[in-house]
């Protein structure tokens, strides 16, 4: 029979709390941002961390674009919002929540510490921005920033491997903010030579307009080309 891991002792947060170098006026958000909802079920019937994960994505989101609004004036809004995405996506939050041990703290309901879920990114992500929405409610924005700031340190920088992407996944999470499409890349040239260089020509559309094209010596090159043409005519205002 599988035995659960032990419940992580709810009196002792000392290690938490120097990690996030924020100390709770009110611990009992801080209690219920750490509260999984598998976790609460069991307890009280209770949702859990759920509205404080809601309010927590909301103001992360806002802390995110201060911290790149400041870290890169130059930077355009495509830029800006492509380096957002990239930084508050499920498994970017889960490294952080990695970082801060808060699997270790974490209240989970019997069949979720079976299954190993302190170790879930989607619970690492759902937590810290649980945590973070308790901080909001506890200390305001300007903790929220300053927190962010800290625990995201240069991942917010340019070089960051956080906010760089390939050309394809640049342009579409560009795409999906500005537009709430995917786009869809279309062959229309191929040689049909081996070893060609430039065999294939693609080019990357939403709907049907066409935004970038490239050529490579497959299918998948041509597409990062298309992609970065796309890229770099957005990042000029043509697009």
């Amino acid at each position: 029979m599988n035995k659960a891991p032990p419940e992580p002792a709810t009196g002792d947060r000392t290690r938490l709390t120097v990690a996030l170098t924020y100390t709770f006026d009110d611990p009992a958000l801080l209690e219920t941002a750490l509260a999984h909802p598998s976790h609460a079920h069991e307890v009280d019937g209770s949702r859990g961390n759920e509205r404080l994960e809601f309010l927590g994505d909301a103001v992360l989101g806002l802390a995110v674009a201060h911290l790149l609004y400041d870290a890169h004036p130059d930077w355009p809004e495509g830029e800006l919002t492509r380096a957002r995405a990239s930084l508050v996506n499920k498994s970017a939050l889960a490294a952080v929540a990695r970082q801060l041990d808060l699997g270790a703290h974490v209240m989970l309901g019997r069949t979720e510490r079976l299954s190993g879920g302190e170790e879930k990114d989607s619970i690492l992500a759902n937590c810290f921005e649980a945590v973070l929405g308790a901080v909001y409610l506890d200390g305001g924005l300007g903790a929220v920033i300053a927190l962010t700031g800290r625990v995201f340190g240069e991942l917010v920088s340019e070089g960051s491997d956080a906010v760089r992407r390939d050309p394809k996944t640049a342009f579409q999470e560009w795409t999906h903010a500005e537009f709430h499409r995917t786009p869809r890349y279309q062959t229309i040239r191929d040689s049909e030579t081996e070893n060609d260089e430039e065999r294939f020509t693609v080019e990357v559309c939403i709907g049907d307009r066409v935004l970038g094209a490239g050529t490579g010596r497959s299918k998948r090159a041509a597409e990062l080309a298309a992609a970065e043409a796309a890229l770099a005519s957005e990042a000029d205002g043509d697009v």
